[in-house]
């Protein structure tokens, strides 16, 4: 069944080779439980993880210049290393503090990184996790690929202190052991938040011992408060933090967008549309 009004039918179109796509990550997404045992797997098109490799987890909600910028430093990183490392950008089905995120559809924002990658950083894979907690991640990657040897989650100085934060466990220290059994970190700056404070948060008597599992990686300050948030809430304003690829999603999509009012004076949310057109070819989708 097609939308009833001609201008949706033209935003709704889909080609049968993306919808393909489309299906085959959204049967991926469906394996994974958000209650299960960790689990991981990796996105159409993305070899296995071995030997050294770089995480990069995050919603992309949308995906700015910024997190390009973050994968490009990491990369840097990788091709520094006396060992092969190799690097991935990640989803969670559970992403910690952010569970209320529900548009656009996962689905969509794992097409919309694929191909964005796919452009501008080729060598960069895609892993899908059902749990949001790196240490979880980091176990799947263990249980899943044993030809892994060493995991670096890469993240913003935001994430750090997230992961410091005793509120988001019942024995923190427990945790971060896990964690740092399994892990190391590749930090960089957030905001004014810059090595000075990375520093005095490892500095802190209960965070020493972890220390030594932390590096800090540079910035450039240019991208440092560019936020996801923003370009959500204000669209248009923020459309130099964004690529021309997602660009073109938001507006074929219109994902962000506030309902649209009919001449009759009903409204249409155009992006709800879309989701029931993707129901009707692909079945659940999420």
């Amino acid at each position: 069944m097609l939308p009833s009004h001609p201008w949706l039918c033209i935003i709704m179109y889909i080609s049968t080779t993306r919808l393909q796509r489309m299906q085959h990550v959204q049967r991926l997404l469906d394996q994974l439980q958000p209650d299960a045992s960790p689990q991981v797997v990796c996105a159409p098109g993305t070899r296995q993880p071995q030997d050294t490799i770089i995480i990069f987890t995050g919603s992309f909600n949308p995906p700015t210049v910024a997190h390009l910028a973050l994968l490009k430093q990491a990369q840097r990183y990788a091709k520094a290393q006396l060992e092969p490392t190799h690097l991935y950008a990640a989803f969670s089905k559970r992403t910690v503090d952010k569970e209320g995120v529900e548009r656009p559809l996962l689905l969509d924002r794992v097409i919309l990184l694929q191909d964005l990658l796919c452009t501008r950083l080729p060598q960069t894979g895609i892993l899908l996790f059902n749990r949001g907690l790196y240490v979880e991640q980091a176990q799947a990657i263990r249980h899943s690929f044993p030809k892994v040897k060493r995991i670096l989650f890469l993240m913003g100085f935001d994430k750090i202190e997230q992961i410091f934060d005793p509120r988001y466990y019942e024995d923190r220290d427990a945790s971060l052991e896990a964690l740092f059994n399994l892990a190391e970190l590749l930090v960089v700056p957030r905001g004014s938040a810059g090595e000075d404070a990375l520093a005095e948060l490892l500095q802190r008597p209960q965070n020493q011992r972890f220390a030594r599992y932390v590096q800090s990686q540079p910035f450039d300050p240019a991208y440092r408060d560019i936020s996801a948030t923003l370009v959500r809430e204000r669209g248009a304003s923020y459309q130099h933090d964004i690529t021309r690829e997602v660009r073109r999603f938001m507006r074929d999509t219109r994902a962000y967008d506030r309902p649209v009012k009919r001449a009759d004076g009903s409204e249409v949310d155009i992006y709800n549309e879309r989701i029931q057109y993707l129901r009707q070819r692909l079945g659940p989708v999420s």
